[in-house]
């Protein structure tokens, strides 16, 4: 889906869209129990993962360096694709509407395959 379409009704940013900083803390909540049990990404991230979480809601808030912070992680598009799907497995649970939900992949789908860097 193109991200066009929703410039007009979603033009803030994914942070406030998502209720601030409680909205976006309950999405990282959601989201990582998922990534865990995600049998192509999980192993990808330590035991502890709740500096992982605080990394992400600081990239959802526009945390800078991303890429850079990946490289030394084998990403495939295989596995951004697993990472988006629990980011969208997540918004859902957090009741996030299909239309919102559907820009914020959208938003995040550029991100995710911009740290591919294994094929």
């Amino acid at each position: 889906m193109e991200s066009w379409r929703f410039t007009v009704k979603f033009d803030r940013s994914i942070y406030e869209l998502l209720g601030g900083d409680e909205g976006l803390r309950r999405l990282v909540e959601a989201f990582y129990p998922k990534v865990q049990r995600d049998p192509l990404i999980g192993p990808l991230f330590p035991e502890n993962i709740d500096p992982v979480m605080e990394k992400q809601y600081m990239f959802l808030s526009q945390f800078p360096m991303m890429r850079a912070r990946h490289m030394p992680f084998p990403i495939t598009h295989e596995k951004a694709d697993a990472w988006l799907a629990c980011m969208n497995e997540a918004l859902t649970d957090i009741g996030v509407e299909d239309e919102l939900r559907v820009f914020i992949i959208d938003r995040l789908s550029g991100p995710a395959h911009h740290f591919v860097n294994t094929n």
